[in-house]
């Protein structure tokens, strides 16, 4: 694209947005919640069933039913392990060597099993014939006992009949169909050797015209047409062996000791307390078109999908900041007393209370822009008079803390491996943090010109205006240094040729804070026409050949990936571009974008896909981004998510930066940690236990971002 059709399409596409843009289309969201058992229930959930307008749960304890929102039923004292529903409806319930009807008069004989077998799984296949598997073998109930001939000495875990009347049982020793000629074992003619003759669950589909199994690495149909299937992990089966089967109108819910899979159009995946109580998936009930119920011993989820438009969903995040996310101002990420109970939340002070706060404020800026809300508006003011505080109150012209807090308020020191300290400020009524990182300043230069362009009123401008003076002119007075208190540089604001030219230590900062210090003074040249900021930018340029340097922004490829520089590489192009007009090193500065677009695009992170859609006057993957943003999940807290044990994610035979496990592609984001600003998306294992909850803000800034310039439409 010719230098000059850049130049025009940025001035006309990138910078001045699309306001009052749509909000997106209708997607579908999934909605978690627990279902509140009766007290003598118990928690562990064997068996659910849909009967007579009622959802029945069979627990370790009794049977429990469910109608109108409230249960009803009673304890029993045996140590329930499965159940059925009879051709009429009524429950039947097992122990392990024992069988029970929930209705007292249809009661028989018990089996004469011994006592080292168990029952397993029950199936009744007319009024008078019940099926019951074994440790060792099939028996048959039709007025007396009577074991199989066949099916016996194995382990038969599923039961299933097809339209055809023929039986099939699953076991340890071949997968078993009886016919009116009688009993074969499927697995001497018909069924893959790799099945190992191991077979978990099975169920009937499409009205009896298929029947679908699941063996230790695959699940598989045996298809009435013939059209017979088997998906395997390169197919996209997240885990197994699958050890429910439950179809769906469109697909299948499967259950597994490690999660919950669903198959449909595309395959999702549900493990952890994000979406369950308990990674043991006992039963699985298909309530209606949109809900599941998901039995594990330890309770049962909701999974629903509803309905809802991306506005909706950014409005959920905003009522949840304010809420529990904002502490005097600052907007950052909310403790837990109780991992996992939000009723325990608390704010604390975090190292980068002002990275986040910007980045909340670049959200409620576009939000204001593509909507007008006087909300928005008021969120932003208070979020600029928050940043604007930060420099305040340091007492130290032109450097803002990296957090606050009032005097009286107890901190906590800081958990980072570089020490950074507390100090009252000069009028004594707060505390702030030290220790500035590069993180802050590109956070504070990247938000308030944004906040003066599509916020501020006339006094509110000034101000910003003297502020990005002051920050810019505290980095160019200190030799390209931010100066803390004790008169010395802060362990990572620096700036300086000797240091990112001449020294092995800035090697990997060489581009990145090259990239960083053209753009925080082409800013300040803008803001404040200072020629003094135009010199020192050619000076750096000209003599020092920091705009070269830039184009090493975003190191990659042979070396580590620091995900957690992302924010500082992408920040410092907006300011850059939009302040370079007619500047000769502007095609630079676009072919440093395009490599750092490049290195992050594997990664589908939405924030990255719009900002540089936006920058570079181009389609960058903007169908990922809002599949990204659509399937964000709406429970922000920070669950560990476990996923090294799948089998549908590529192993990377290279460990991440954290010398922990990875694949080659990004973890679906509803399966992952619920951070993806400045963390690996395809690390396996992410998330800390629900120690914490996000804020949203991510989402928000992608959103935003986006809808102002006009990509959800």
């Amino acid at each position: 694209m010719p230098l000059l059709k850049t130049f025009l399409l940025l001035n006309c596409f990138l910078f001045t947005g699309f306001a009052f843009a749509q909000p997106g289309p209708i997607f579908q969201q999934d909605i978690k919640t627990d279902i509140t058992l009766p007290a003598e229930a118990g928690k562990n959930a064997v068996k659910l069933f849909q009967s007579n307008a009622q959802l029945i749960c069979v627990t370790s304890t009794g049977v429990f039913r469910h109608q109108s929102g409230k249960w009803a039923g009673h304890k029993q004292s045996s140590d329930l392990t499965t159940a059925a529903l009879d051709l009429s409806g009524n429950v039947w319930y097992a122990s392990a060597q024992a069988i029970y009807a929930e209705k007292t008069e249809k009661k028989f004989s018990q089996p004469p099993f011994s006592q080292k077998d168990t029952i397993l799984t029950l199936f009744w296949e007319t009024a008078t014939k019940l099926f019951v598997g074994t440790n060792n073998g099939l028996f048959t109930w039709d007025g007396q006992w009577t074991p199989s001939a066949y099916v016996k000495e194995c382990r038969v875990t599923g039961i299933a009949v097809d339209a055809q009347g023929q039986l099939y049982a699953a076991t340890n020793r071949g997968l078993w169909r009886r016919t009116h000629k009688g009993w074969t074992n499927l697995d001497e003619s018909l069924m893959a050797v790799g099945n190992k003759e191991t077979y978990f669950a099975l169920t009937a589909n499409r009205n009896g015209q298929d029947i679908v199994y699941a063996s230790p690495w695959s699940v598989g149909c045996i298809a009435g047409d013939g059209n017979h299937w088997v998906l395997k992990a390169t197919d996209g089966l997240p885990y197994g062996p699958v050890t429910v089967l439950t179809p769906t109108q469109s697909g299948f819910w499967m259950g597994t000791k490690k999660g919950a899979i669903k198959k449909e159009t595309n395959w999702q995946y549900y493990n952890g307390k994000r979406w369950l109580p308990d990674n043991q998936v006992n039963d699985i009930l298909v309530v209606d078109s949109l809900t599941v119920w998901i039995a594990t011993p330890q309770g049962i989820s909701q999974i629903k999908r509803q309905s809802m438009l991306l506005e909706e969903k950014a409005n959920l995040f905003e009522n949840i900041i304010n809420l529990r996310h904002n502490r005097r101002g600052l907007v950052n990420h909310s403790q837990l007393k109780v991992p996992g109970e939000l009723s325990s939340s608390y704010l604390d002070k975090e190292d980068n209370d002002g990275l986040w706060t910007a980045c909340y404020l670049v959200a409620e800026c576009f939000r204001y822009a593509s909507t007008g809300e006087a909300s928005a508006k008021n969120n932003a003011v208070r979020t600029f008079e928050a940043l604007e505080r930060l420099e305040k109150v340091s007492g130290i012209s032109g450097y803002p803390a990296r957090s606050y807090a009032m005097a009286t308020d107890t901190v906590t020191p800081s958990r980072s491996p570089h020490p950074k300290v507390w100090h009252l400020s000069p009028d004594g009524q707060w505390q702030w943090l030290d220790d500035t990182s590069s993180d802050e300043i590109t956070g504070h230069l990247f938000a308030l010109p944004l906040f003066y362009d599509l916020v501020a009123d006339g006094e509110q401008k000034e101000r910003v205006r003297q502020l990005i003076k002051r920050m810019v002119n505290h980095i160019v007075d200190n030799n390209y240094h931010l100066i803390d208190f004790d008169g010395k540089p802060t362990r990572w604001g620096i700036w300086h040729p000797d240091s990112l030219n001449h020294s092995p230590n800035w090697m990997y900062e060489r581009g990145l804070n090259s990239l960083q210090i053209l753009s925080f003074l082409k800013t300040a040249y803008h803001f404040t026409g200072d020629s003094k900021f135009e010199k020192q930018y050619h000076y750096l340029v000209n003599q020092h050949g920091y705009a070269q340097n830039a184009l090493q922004a975003k190191v990659y490829g042979p070396f580590e990936t620091s995900h957690s520089d992302d924010i500082l590489n992408f920040f410092p192009y907006y300011g850059l571009l939009k302040y370079t007009q007619g500047d000769p090193n502007r095609e630079l500065y676009f072919k440093s974008l395009e490599r750092s677009w490049k290195a992050v695009r594997s990664d589908h992170m939405p924030v990255w896909n719009v900002m540089s859609s936006v920058l570079l006057s181009k389609d960058c993957d903007l169908k990922i981004a809002l599949e990204e943003i659509q399937n964000y999940p709406i429970d922000l807290i920070n669950w560990s998510m476990q996923n090294s044990h799948r089998w549908d994610l590529p192993k990377d035979p290279l460990l991440s930066r954290f010398k922990r496990l990875q694949s080659t592609q990004p973890i679906p984001t509803p399966e992952s940690g619920i951070s993806r600003w400045n963390t690996n998306p395809k690390e396996f294992d992410a998330g800390n236990g629900g120690k914490t909850e996000e804020s949203g803000t991510y989402f928000l800034f992608a959103y935003w971002m986006g809808r102002y310039h006009g990509f959800w439409k």
